[in-house]
């Protein structure tokens, strides 16, 4: 099918879109070479580094949230493609310290394959590197075995309170006991009204019936299971909302962060809609909201729909959720 974006070689986009975002922020981001995106002003070398890895055409994940107090590296691979396991190696190698490296990866088979390879190679070199997996997804019911939880939008909230904690100057295993304990307290569930296209070719992504949505939609248009007639605005959150605060264990007393993450053709007055009626069932439920999210942070092109990313909360994470950052795609959020 003909594809409408304003595009150039569809074989260049990887590296386009990259200089763009380096020009845009010269002050904060930088390439170390042409798919590591790093920090402008790097950070003091006694401090754990944060890399992570992932494929292109998700923006602004996940190269917008470098910066301090978030990423120190992300590699990015070529649209919906994960990175090669040297790529993701020589971020490793390129940031191995004292303090050690925490390398982010999602749940997805190439990020893996890639992080597996890197992983191993750092082992023989000698390289003091740990790794937690996002695995969020609840699309396979809110008690999936782990290996069945894809890695979606929460990686955006466990980054920042890894990235705080590092900042901060927290150790390599006091910020792995951390990142384990916040990523056990996250879900995400997503819901699509259209699928997307790929960039490169135009094909579309899946395909939804007029009439239907689709809850649990995967990050590249998998399918999550959940057909289903069109819902109301409130409907939709409250069905999602329920099943995420069943996967959390989130209950009267405790703390939350709530994320609407837009999928790249929702609207910003949808996404309100639905994060104000979020946000009333959990306060309902006598559950403390932390000031959240409602924008876009991890996309599919022009996918239309959204994931609801719920985070249960102990005080260090809450604290570390609202520290400072300046990555350019947390902090123009507020």
């Amino acid at each position: 099918m003909a594809m409408k974006k304003f595009i150039n070689d569809p074989a260049n986009l990887t590296a386009e879109l990259l200089d763009g975002l380096v020009q845009c922020y010269p002050d904060k981001l930088a390439l170390a070479n042409e798919k590591i995106v790093v920090r402008a002003k790097p950070k003091p070398a006694d401090k754990v580094a944060i890399v992570t890895l992932g494929g292109t055409g998700h923006e602004p994940a996940l190269e917008g949230f470098v910066g301090e107090g978030m990423l120190d590296a992300s590699v990015a691979g070529d649209i919906f493609a994960a990175p090669g396991g040297e790529k993701v190696f020589e971020a490793l190698e390129m940031f191995n310290r004292p303090a050690g490296v925490l390398l982010v990866t999602l749940n997805h088979n190439g990020d893996r394959m890639s992080a597996n390879k890197a992983l191993r190679k750092a082992a023989k070199a000698g390289l003091n590197v740990k790794e937690i997996v996002i695995h969020e997804d609840i699309a396979q019911g809110p008690h999936a075995p782990i290996e069945d939880k894809r890695g979606l939008g929460g990686c955006i909230p466990f980054i920042k309170v890894v990235g705080a904690a590092a900042e901060e100057g927290k150790s390599l295993d006091e910020i792995v006991a951390l990142g384990e304990k916040f990523n056990e307290g996250i879900a995400t569930l997503s819901v699509a009204l259209k699928t997307a296209t790929h960039p490169q070719n135009g094909q579309e992504i899946g395909s939804i019936d007029e009439d239907k949505m689709e809850v649990g939609m995967g990050q590249h248009g998998e399918g999550g299971g959940g057909v289903m007639p069109v819902k109301s605005a409130d409907e939709t959150a409250e069905l999602m909302v329920k099943s995420l605060m069943e996967a959390t264990g989130v209950k009267s007393g405790d703390k939350a962060f709530l994320v609407v993450n837009g999928s790249g053709a929702t609207t910003l007055m949808e996404m309100l809609i639905v994060y104000r009626k979020a946000k009333s069932v959990l306060e309902a439920a006598g559950i403390s909201v932390l000031p959240g999210r409602c924008t876009e942070l991890l996309t599919v092109q022009e996918m239309a729909g959204f994931q609801m990313i719920l985070c249960k909360c102990c005080d260090t994470c809450a604290k570390y959720l609202a520290a400072r950052s300046d990555a350019p795609y947390w902090t123009s959020l507020g």
